[in-house]
């Protein structure tokens, strides 16, 4: 198999227990992980997009 056909992979953030990173794909699309302990969340970009603006959402209510 060529490597080629490989997602490029790079650490968005991590700490002790928890990790982001993104994966471009051999076809061009981009997604996004979020390993938290024992579970494993995939998103495509625009599910990403959609994730961060909850989270910014949840911060907002978080004063």
């Amino acid at each position: 198999m060529s490597d080629s056909l490989e997602p490029e992979t790079s650490t968005i953030a991590e700490t002790e227990n928890y990790l982001a990173w993104k994966a471009e794909e051999p076809d061009s699309e981009t997604t996004f992980h979020l390993e938290l302990n024992n579970v494993t969340l995939h998103f495509f970009k625009e599910e990403w997009q959609e994730f961060l603006d909850l989270v910014d959402l949840i911060l907002d209510e978080e004063v």
